[in-house]
């Protein structure tokens, strides 16, 4: 049996993704979008070893598999008709086909990363997962996300709007939902490359600390702050948000832009209590993360793809599970927003600027985590516009004893002058 008729048996005969293998059997017309080429039987061994998401990652990772062509058409068909499933008897009798050689174990790429170094969601094994993220490059991470260095949705208010306009965009929203004054003490958690403590205090005139657990992240912003003269005003710390004491506070204002989904569920109650400690009375929370669409209790697959390679112990819940946990612990909601259209947008430009700069993301980062990115980013942008993924930002108040909320009406809605 030839891997193109294994392939056609698989996906069935009307798949509109074409096939090419290294045994020189080929399937699907030249007109397809895509094409699916296996390069070796090590890329049968992969799948063999690992069969469904994790299998083809693999492959596709070490470079024993490629997708010709449109790569959002080849991953959006696999998300929409997943393999025809087979019994247990039907998988024994495909394998008898395949060559022996698909069965000889293989190690898997040295990309893949599985976190032994304490328990989930604890100090140290959290600062494991974010350096795995986040300390690749920061040159990789400008040539991907472009200058203002931002790694979160960014906000279109036009569909021509540039990807660099669009992040300030971004922050800009953040501030004004806050309500952001001159001299107020801002606290952003999960802070990044600085660019909301940046723009708030260029922009909103407030004293701004940020944390991250990146230390990549923190010596980047600090050269930032300096370069643009805002050591008097501005500050990111290689921090853990636990670490930020109530004797750094009170704070007017905290922005968490895309911290929550490293959290963990469990970890909910303890965030939030621990952010809504560092507020003053009336002080305002702007929660912005990832989401799943329905609250089915399900985490990220530990063994999949996203675990493995791009975020290890992420852990996505719906919107309603973390607006549930936030009137638990004193704070009232006071504005919800899903912005996922904005999000597929924003990766597809991530993915473009990934393309354009290949040579040089690959000279910087290696071939195998540049592979990881371009799979994650399309695959991502696809999850968001079939609404398989969400984003939210969510307002909150930690009312006074009187129920003081100090939030103006509605003032973010109008635009910044």
């Amino acid at each position: 049996m030839t891997l193109a008729a294994l392939y056609e048996e698989l996906t069935g005969p009307d798949c509109p993704i074409a096939f090419r293998a290294h045994d020189g059997s080929a399937v699907g017309g030249t007109d397809a979008p895509a094409t699916v080429v296996l390069h070796s039987v090590r890329g049968l061994r992969h799948m063999v070893s690992a069969p469904g998401q994790l299998g083809l990652a693999r492959a596709y990772v070490s470079g024993e598999l490629d997708i010709e062509g449109d790569l959002y058409a080849a991953l959006g068909w696999m998300l929409e008709t997943p393999l025809r499933r087979k019994t247990v008897v039907e998988q024994l009798a495909l394998a008898r086909r395949l060559p022996w050689g698909a069965f000889v174990p293989i190690a898997r790429p040295a990309e893949e990363v599985r976190l032994h170094n304490g328990p989930l969601h604890s100090l140290r094994r959290d600062a494991a997962a974010i350096s795995h993220h986040y300390d690749v490059s920061n040159e990789f991470y400008r040539m991907v996300l472009g200058p203002t260095m931002a790694y979160t949705c960014a906000c279109f208010p036009t569909d021509d709007t540039s990807l660099d306009t669009a992040q300030l965009q971004k922050f800009d929203l953040v501030c004004r939902k806050l309500d952001l004054q001159p001299g107020e003490r801002l606290l952003d958690v999960g802070c990044g490359w600085g660019g909301m403590v940046l723009h708030a205090t260029e922009h909103y005139g407030v004293t701004a600390l940020g944390v991250t657990l990146s230390r990549q992240q923190a010596e980047w912003a600090q050269k930032q702050i300096a370069d643009r003269g805002l050591a008097d005003r501005a500050e990111v710390r290689h921090l853990d948000y636990r670490d930020v004491t109530v004797d750094e506070g009170p704070f007017d204002a905290i922005s968490s832009i895309g911290l929550t989904e490293h959290i963990g569920a469990e970890e909910l109650h303890g965030y939030f209590t621990h952010l809504y400690g560092l507020l003053r009375p009336a002080g305002r929370l702007l929660n912005h993360a990832i989401h799943r669409p329905r609250d089915n209790r399900t985490k990220l697959d530990p063994r999949g793809f996203m675990n493995r390679y791009v975020f290890p112990d992420a852990e996505l819940e719906a919107v309603t599970r973390v607006m549930a946990e936030m009137p638990e612990v004193g704070f009232e909601i006071r504005h919800e927003e899903n912005l996922r259209e904005h999000y597929a947008k924003t990766l597809r430009h991530w993915t473009a600027n990934l393309e354009e700069n290949w040579e040089a993301c690959v000279a910087e980062a290696g071939e195998g985590r540049t592979r990881v990115w371009r799979l994650y980013l399309a695959g991502c942008a696809l999850l968001f516009e079939r609404n398989l993924m969400q984003l939210h930002q969510v307002l909150c108040t930690k009312t006074t004893p009187s129920g003081d909320s100090g939030m103006s009406l509605r003032g973010w809605a109008r635009p910044s002058t």
